[in-house]
């Protein structure tokens, strides 16, 4: 059976990846329409979430946001599709980095790095700057369930020679690398809720004391590896700009929990900035510490 959706799904997805641009977003619209306003996809949820966290906005304005952000996530996932077809000059168009030198010195001191990223703008278009960093690209991810998207999923997010590995070979990887002598760039998204079993720290995130994901501090002190982030900032439809941050070169430095911190405290000032383009879907506040 999962084979046959498949198999019925491909030759959509692959019509959606060649539509001009023009038309590809008319038909995110029309995505939107059904996801938004026939189905409804995880609304409560979202409301949720953005009464929990944007309590000083009236009703009237987090309804604007939720809005927004449906018509935002639509054309992201939509984009990641759109990769399959695009070509990498088109793909340097649309998504740009403002300071890449700062990720080529770490290359050049030959001293690998975390790449910490959040669930903000267009963290699938992020995978595409590979070829321009230096280093061999690794990005952590979680399995999806049907084994033929997953396939697809991984060839899509691969086209620019990232190499894709589950949460679960992460530090096999890792250990292996650093025996081996490999420069390379580990990406992780590091602002989702973890698992009850792995919850090693809470902090105030969005004005709401929850568990934090600690595992790409604990794993650049385990291997000696610099910490950075990026930010994307969304532009205008379709086009994104990205901007590395440096964290920590030594991470062993810092207090344990601190670098942890300091990045979700980045990605908290990003979404009160412009909170439309955060992934309210998840959900990111169901485990809240109460005092």
């Amino acid at each position: 059976m999962q084979f046959l959706v498949y198999i019925l799904a491909y030759p959509l997805l692959w019509l959606i990846s060649i539509l001009p641009f023009p038309l590809f977003y008319l038909f995110s619209d029309f995505v939107y329409f059904l996801v938004y306003r026939v189905i409804g996809y995880r609304k409560k949820v979202v409301r949720e979430n953005l009464a929990l966290t944007l309590p000083h906005l009236s009703d009237a304005e987090r309804k604007n946001i939720e809005k927004k952000f449906y018509k935002h996530m639509c054309d992201m996932f939509l984009e990641m599709i759109k990769t399959m077809s695009m070509s990498p000059e088109e793909m340097e168009r649309r998504f740009h980095v403002t300071n890449i030198d700062l990720v080529l010195d770490y290359a050049k001191k030959g001293k690998s790095v975390i790449l910490v990223a959040s669930h903000y703008a267009s963290y699938e278009w992020l995978l595409t700057i590979n070829p321009k960093l230096g280093f061999q690209g690794v990005a952590v991810y979680k399995k999806l369930a049907n084994p033929y998207f997953d396939k697809l999923v991984r060839k899509i997010r691969s086209k620019y020679n990232t190499e894709m590995i589950e949460t679960r070979k992460a530090i096999p990887t890792m250990a292996q690398n650093q025996r081996d002598g490999v420069l390379s760039m580990y990406g992780l998204a590091s602002d989702q809720s973890p698992k009850l079993d792995r919850i090693f720290h809470s902090m105030e995130f969005m004005g709401v004391e929850v568990p934090v994901h600690t595992g790409a501090e604990m794993l650049a002190k385990k291997y000696d590896l610099a910490v950075i982030m990026v930010k994307v900032k969304k532009v205008k439809r379709g086009f994104y700009e990205a901007t590395f941050l440096s964290l920590a070169d030594d991470p062993k430095e810092f207090k344990d929990f601190e670098i942890t911190e300091m990045y979700l405290k980045e990605v908290e000032k990003q979404i009160l900035e412009v909170p439309e383009f955060y992934l309210w879907t998840h959900k990111r506040w169901k485990h809240r510490v109460t005092k």
